[in-house]
């Protein structure tokens, strides 16, 4: 039986350094969503009013 390759088992150092890229870039421009904003939104599920999933500035 063969493990079926998972989204993590990426090795291409061309991927991940333009990955690594874009994440820099949002960083730099300020498109981040807070800790504390994301927390909320998991801590939703499954409730009875699950908040809306957090944006940029959140």
């Amino acid at each position: 039986m063969t493990r079926e390759k998972s989204l993590f088992d990426s090795t291409d150092p061309r991927e991940e350094a333009a990955a690594d890229a874009r994440a820099e870039a949002d960083v730099k421009a300020g498109r981040l969503i807070g800790h504390a904003a994301v927390k909320r939104w998991v801590a939703s599920w499954g409730t009875a009013k699950p908040l809306r999933r957090p944006h940029v500035g959140d």
